[in-house]
């Protein structure tokens, strides 16, 4: 049977939540643009802080960083993802590396210069970097950059040109989160139907590591109603940098069918609330845009600010998480 949702925080694509070490849970995402001649939007990262999960929807948002103040990276600002790594708050997105090309597009970090990543002045790091003899990684069309720890050992898992977009992993260390120590790792490619509608893509990854597993979701196809989340599974105990340590799931995990009046669920993330239990906050189109009448359905729909945020709850079970 298919569940409502209600919209949790309204035009904000590729939502972010997690819980810091401060007690406190911090919400990002995509900063929309209103239409292709708006002169704002995709250019800034965008942060909201509060003691619930819920509260957030109602927290005061502020702007952390600005394109505008940065020499490294420019327009288009896309995904972004706030994380502690290794005792220091960092900031992965997609961003431009040149002010006139907004298609040069790769993975970009910023680091926060003391313990508080709400108030405390960021560094712009630029493009992350890729470790010595790997020439692939990061140099081009690269975005959509996680980060997760996994039985004491770290790592980053992106989207990036390559035929297709894909999903590559790679190792870290955690004292230096911004470049990788190893070279690059293929993880998925769009290969089912399900993946592959009107554009072949796997992109926007979310790690889930609890009970011994590692769950990784990833969206697939392009963005409108067909947008879906896929899912591999390991042991986390495994070497994550074998290929074949990880299975792909040859069904989606979530999809417009599931729902009730939302359409093209994608790019998620996952939280503990504080209750324990882990929550899915993923964004969606409602029935207004999806019929047509919001205004933008009609242009790109890079322009379009009607994808929200919303949340459901997961249970991982076994080799599998239950969306409830």
């Amino acid at each position: 049977m298919k569940i409502k949702t209600e919209i949790f925080i309204k035009d904000r694509a590729d939502p972010f939540v997690m819980r810091g070490s401060d007690g406190y849970y911090y919400f990002t995402a995509s900063y929309p643009m209103y239409g292709k001649d708006d002169p704002e939007g995709y250019d800034r990262i965008i942060l909201r802080r509060a003691k619930t999960v819920a509260a957030l929807a109602f927290a005061e948002e502020k702007t952390i960083w600005d394109e505008k103040n940065s020499d490294l990276s420019h327009r288009f600002i896309w995904a972004p993802e706030i994380h502690e790594i290794g005792g220091r708050w960092c900031v992965l997105f997609a961003a431009s590396g040149s002010p006139d090309n907004v298609w040069d597009i790769d993975c970009h970090v910023i680091t926060c210069e003391g313990s508080d990543p709400y108030n405390d002045p960021w560094i712009d790091r630029g493009r992350f970097t890729a470790c010595e003899g790997d020439d692939f990684s990061f140099r081009g069309f690269s975005l959509d950059m996680t980060h997760f720890e996994c039985s004491g050992k770290h790592y980053v898992a992106w989207a990036q040109n390559g035929g297709n977009s894909n999903v590559y992993l790679a190792p870290i260390n955690p004292d230096e989160p911004w470049k990788t120590t190893a070279p690059a790792m293929l993880l998925t490619k769009p290969e089912y139907d399900w993946e592959r509608v009107r554009i072949p893509v796997n992109e926007g990854a979310a790690a889930l590591v609890d009970g011994g597993k590692v769950y990784l979701a990833f969206s697939a196809s392009a963005t409108g109603p067909e947008y879906c989340v896929g899912l591999l599974t390991a042991d986390a105990s495994a070497d994550l940098m074998n290929p074949e340590s990880w299975k792909k799931h040859n069904e989606p995990l979530l999809t417009s069918a599931d729902l009730e009046g939302e359409y093209g669920p994608g790019h998620n993330s996952f939280v503990k609330d504080e209750n324990g239990g882990w929550l899915m906050v993923y964004h969606s189109r409602d029935e207004v845009c999806f019929s047509g009448k919001c205004g933008y359905s009609n242009g790109d729909s890079l322009y379009d600010p009607c994808r929200s945020a919303r949340i459901r709850k997961v249970v991982p079970s076994g080799e599998t998480l239950i969306i409830e």
